[in-house]
């Protein structure tokens, strides 16, 4: 086995899962506006330090993905975050995508950008400790939406952060993101999450990238959110039926995103997709059904550290327990 496959491996093995903390500085500071915090680069710094230094999170959580800003900073001892969660156990990951801009030729859609310099930056973020990167894409569904072109303009553009990871020895998680936005039924869900991993796959296969060093981070398969709700059993059923015809079975594991569902609902799905047949593990990649909780418990007060930090233990449990 490869490092990469190592490493790949090691994200999403004995029912771990990655914790997201890598919300981009507008984000971050609109989070914590929202909390009653003021938003500034000390009190997100001070948020990331309690979510990565709570005590025993390796038990359930193999790596923490940051964004760039946070990768710079240093934990209150004055070590880097990389240097603090190799002591704790913890993979250290970075989200290397600038954002969304508009996809030119198709009006209300979106291209994820950063393609421009990655490899020097993916470098970059190696040197300092990072052994895996994350790159989201944007997908909403909608009247003729999402379109081919956005499709295969998204799609490309993970193969080709992919294959520029693996060329660094860096892990990619892959996270093609249907939204929930709508009032869509599951159905249309599956069909469009069935359209975009099958592009993604192509484009993967032709940049060659390796599935066994690599972590997808998809979308579970769920109703709009103005939709009527589907028992877990129903979204399980979806999300593996897609993920099975679409996906490699070499494919190093599934680390499923949150997508806006509250904690309750995400632990909920993902206990019913864990009690499904697939070829390869299958875990959790959640961030704010995870740290939601913490960020309100703590809302920037230095006495509600230990609050925040058993916020974060709670729900972190509430989706490995199942794994055992």
């Amino acid at each position: 086995m490869t490092t990469l496959h190592a490493t790949a491996a090691g994200l999403v093995g004995d029912g771990k899962g990655i914790l997201a903390a890598d919300e981009s500085i507008g984000t971050m500071s609109r989070r914590l506006e929202d909390a009653g915090v003021a938003p500034t680069e000390e009190h997100r710094r001070a948020y990331r330090e309690l979510l990565v230094t709570t005590a025993d999170l390796a038990r359930g959580i193999s790596g923490v993905i940051l964004c760039e800003e946070t990768l710079h900073q240093q934990v209150a001892d004055g070590r880097g975050f990389p240097t603090a969660l190799a002591a704790l156990g913890l993979a250290t990951g970075v989200k290397v995508d600038t954002g969304t801009a508009p996809l030119a030729g198709a009006p209300g859609e979106t291209v994820t950008e950063g393609l421009d310099g990655l490899a020097d930056r993916v470098a970059s973020c190696a040197a300092r400790g990072a052994v895996f990167a994350k790159w989201r894409a944007v997908l909403a569904i909608g009247h003729g939406t999402p379109g081919a072109w956005a499709i295969e303009a998204n799609t490309h553009a993970l193969a080709r952060y992919a294959r520029v990871c693996q060329d660094a020895g860096v892990v990619p998680v892959v996270e093609p993101e249907v939204l929930t936005a709508g009032s869509h039924p599951l159905e249309v869900c599956a069909a469009i999450t069935r359209r975009v991993l099958s592009a993604l796959r192509r484009a993967l296969d032709e940049a060659g990238v390796d599935p066994a060093g690599m972590v997808l981070k998809p979308n579970m398969v769920t109703p709009g959110a103005g939709a009527a709700p589907v028992d877990p059993d129903g979204v399980a059923r979806a999300t593996v039926e897609v993920l099975t015809a679409t996906m490699p079975d070499d494919l190093a594991g599934v680390a499923f995103l949150s997508g806006g569902q509250s904690s309750e609902d995400a632990a909920a799905h993902l206990t019913a997709i864990r009690a499904l047949p697939t070829p390869w593990p299958v875990t959790f990649s959640f961030g704010r059904a995870l740290v939601s909780p913490a960020l309100a418990a703590w809302a920037g007060d230095p006495g509600a550290v230990g609050a925040g930090q058993a916020a974060l233990t709670r729900e972190v449990g509430r989706n490995v327990a199942v794994a055992a």
